[in-house]
């Protein structure tokens, strides 16, 4: 794995790493598969977490590293619960859909309650993470993320927003260039999917029989 964290090239005056540029093209495939409600958004996510964690792990970014190995175990998560859903839109796909108010408080509970216990445990473990609130934030806010994709709901997307808005900044001043490049892309990405999904709901999202091609 040596080759995968040494650097590839340097890009305006930034040191591009190989583990970080592949880690995140692949990242970048994984979230266009899911714009296109295609199942295969979580093997190729699982693959960019595998290669990422060992990216952060080698510097130090707990936080960031740990947010891989949720990442992963999230994307089995998908997998699985996409693999079984009954709840497909004319097409075959992924039925998609808003969440409901119970489901929004949930969320943002969640995602509240998980970043200041989250920050707190780098707080007290120093060694853990060089940035305690961002990295909790962009950890909690990745699972998040990924839950409320699993279920098909459209504010998956703004919870990837929002987490862009402090990923951008946290990865380049870690030093991980290539990363704060690609949430940039991901930005543009999210508000493609998000009027794509949303167009969706407005459609009759009739179900088809269970075995239908995804």
């Amino acid at each position: 794995m040596n080759w995968l964290n040494s650097e590839a090239f340097t890009l305006l005056g930034q040191h591009i790493k190989w583990s970080d540029m592949t880690g995140n093209i692949i990242g970048l495939l994984g979230l266009a598969f899911g714009w296109r409600r295609s199942i295969w958004s979580w093997p190729v996510q699982f693959l960019s977490g595998l290669i990422l964690f060992a990216a952060f792990a080698t510097a130090h970014l707990s936080g960031s590293a740990g947010k891989q190995i949720v990442v992963m175990v999230v994307a089995v998560f998908g997998w699985w619960h996409w693999n079984r859903s009954k709840g497909r839109a004319a097409d075959g796909h992924i039925a998609v859909r808003f969440a409901t108010w119970r489901e929004r408080a949930v969320l943002l509970g969640a995602a509240a309650v998980g970043t200041v216990a989250v920050a707190g445990l780098f707080h007290a473990y120093p060694s853990l993470s060089w940035d305690p609130w961002p990295d909790a934030y962009i950890f909690v806010g990745t699972v998040v993320a990924m839950y409320a994709q699993a279920r098909g709901m459209v504010e998956f997307w703004f919870a990837w927003l929002l987490v862009d808005v402090v990923g951008v900044p946290l990865n380049f001043a870690n030093g991980f260039a290539f990363s704060g490049f690609v949430y940039i892309v991901y930005g543009a990405l999210v508000l493609w999917g998000m009027r794509d999904w949303w167009l969706r709901t407005r459609t009759d999202a009739r179900p088809v029989l269970e075995g239908a091609p995804a």
